[in-house]
């Protein structure tokens, strides 16, 4: 089984990129491992791992996640090589479908067949990132002097099989803990990282509960999470949610999120707490742990060293 790696996402809510310097050297000196990227309606998922690459010298940086829709397989290799480039091997390519709202929605492009896509994606990849021709007769200028690995983005079954057929690790999101054996197991490469995204909210659990439900039904109401949570077994909970949020009745949806999942998905309260938590997640099967850190920007130096103690 791989080792325990210990990320943090960013970029950091609320902080401009321009003050990003000191907090990734502030991440680095607290002891991560890894820092991750997400791709929603922020910075998109490159950027911030430029300005990572360029002030720290050991942390491990990764996109988790960007998709093949929204670019082509020549665009992300050249992403994935200058990044390789630039940071001296630290760079990992986290890939995914991503979702209808992001792909279709936002971007105009048809979201079909998003596991062919994904695999498509990896086939056309592997070659032009080991200095040969992809798609088109493509190849970079210069192969790359570092090997890239691909971790995918997965779910359910079948793209977590994929992942393990063809990637080097996988990448899950919003997952329950009582989930995290079902998603190992599908994805059954135990000698493979398995990747993790986790929402810290340093509050007691009355406090931080209004801020958790609204984050799940804004996601979990997306179709590919919605279809998550019905296969981990959460369909009771997330079907009355997704109907109403869909039906325009929001303050309802809201009413119908379940605490209990919502105590099984965050980590709430002080470092203590969320430590025994991640436990839980460790013993079903995760590796990379990348850590959310929900809270003010001023509030981000203490939180960046507390979270650094809640290792499992």
């Amino acid at each position: 089984m791989p080792d325990i790696r210990w990320g943090l996402t960013v970029p950091f809510t609320g902080v401009p990129l321009a003050q990003h310097a000191d907090l990734y050297r502030a991440v680095e000196a607290a002891g991560y491992d890894d820092v991750w990227t997400g791709e929603t309606a922020g910075a998109d998922g490159f950027t911030p791992l430029v300005l990572a690459a360029a002030v720290t010298d050991t942390l491990r940086l990764g996109t988790g996640i960007v998709n093949p829709f929204t670019r082509g397989p020549g665009v992300l290799a050249q992403h994935a090589a200058a990044l390789a480039d630039l940071s001296e091997g630290r760079f990992v390519l986290g890939l995914g479908s991503s979702s209808n709202v992001i792909v279709e929605r936002w971007n105009g492009v048809p979201f079909v067949k998003p596991l062919s896509k994904v695999r498509e994606a990896v086939e056309q990849l592997r070659p032009v990132l080991a200095g040969g021709r992809g798609l088109g007769g493509f190849k970079l200028e210069a192969a790359p002097a570092h090997e890239v690995p691909i971790v995918l983005a997965a779910l359910r079954g079948k793209m977590l099989g994929l992942a393990a057929e063809v990637a080097d690790g996988a990448f899950t999101n919003w997952l329950p803990v009582s989930g995290a054996r079902q998603v190992a197991a599908a994805f059954g490469a135990p000698d493979k990282e398995l990747v993790c995204r986790f929402f810290c909210i340093p509050k007691p659990e009355a406090e931080a509960m209004p801020l958790a439900k609204w984050m799940f039904c804004a996601y979990g109401t997306v179709p590919v999470y919605t279809e998550f949570f019905r296969w981990l077994g959460f369909g009771e909970q997330i079907d009355p949610v997704s109907e109403a949020w869909h039906g325009g009745d929001r303050a309802r949806a809201l009413e119908l999120v379940d605490e209990d999942l919502m105590r099984e998905i965050f980590l709430f309260g002080e470092e203590g707490a969320m430590r025994e938590r991640l436990a839980e997640f460790a013993e079903g099967g995760i590796t990379t742990f990348v850590l959310t850190a929900i809270t003010e920007p001023a509030d981000l130096p203490r939180m960046i060293d507390a979270l650094a103690t809640a290792r499992p």
